[in-house]
């Protein structure tokens, strides 16, 4: 009987971590399109690359180029408190696969993307609704790297990191599924960002739906998802 317990807790276990990297993996989709946006429509900037942001931050202070540094300084500002914000609430309740606690971060992430539809939708064009909308995103994507950091080592936002890890899994082993997950969000972000320009480029006004429908769906699934113990990560 008890080899049979073990059995099933590690199968729910596996089960559940495999549900959770498709949660992130769908996060990273939602992610490439925000930094397009921002990319494309706010100013030359990334909602979640921070250290892209902190090159053009140098650069335009170097530059002198006050308009370029506003911009940088802005995304910059924004992600932080996003992750200042959204860490203590992701990190409420005991460590599991995925808690509860997570999906909040992530609902008060879908707060700021709602937010931030209803300015685009509104006037995207003046420059001060563009700075306002750049902070929004920026802060979503800090609360939602707060939230994913709370799953363990991985990443939707900030991929640096993510792709150093597949790369040196190739060399040195280790777990596979992790390899695929973080192979996988590579892929969903680079997807997420091609998807997100072409809208931009041909139906600016849908853009707002591809932000915000992998969230709503990841929020979803997680709310009827019951996560492992710590021992499943």
């Amino acid at each position: 009987m008890n080899g049979n317990n073990a059995g099933t807790g590690a199968c729910c276990g596996q089960a559940g971590q495999r549900v959770r990297d498709g949660l992130v993996v769908l996060l990273a989709v939602g992610s490439g399109a925000v930094n397009v946006a921002s990319f494309l429509a706010l100013g030359k900037v990334f909602s979640s690359v921070i250290t892209g942001n902190l090159v053009l931050l140098g650069l335009a202070a170097a530059s002198t180029q006050h308009g370029p540094a506003l911009r940088s300084g802005l995304a910059l500002a924004g992600y932080s408190a996003g992750v200042l914000i959204g860490a203590p609430i992701a990190a409420r309740g005991r460590f599991t696969t995925w808690s509860p606690a997570v999906t909040a971060a992530l609902c008060a992430e879908l707060c700021l993307l709602l937010g931030f539809t209803a300015g685009w939708e509104a006037d995207r064009q003046r420059q001060g609704w563009q700075l306002a909308l750049l902070v929004l995103l920026a802060a979503a994507m800090g609360m939602q790297s707060a939230a994913v950091r709370r799953l363990g080592d991985m990443s939707s936002t900030h991929l640096t990191g993510v792709l150093a890890g597949v790369l040196a899994g190739l060399i040195g082993g280790g777990s596979s599924a992790g390899r695929w997950r973080d192979a996988s969000v590579l892929v969903a972000f680079v997807a997420g960002a091609s998807a997100g320009a072409a809208l931009i480029r041909l139906a600016p006004g849908w853009l707002p739906a591809l932000t915000l429908l992998p969230l709503g769906t990841v929020i979803a699934t997680a709310s009827m998802f019951r996560g492992g113990s710590a021992s499943d990560n």
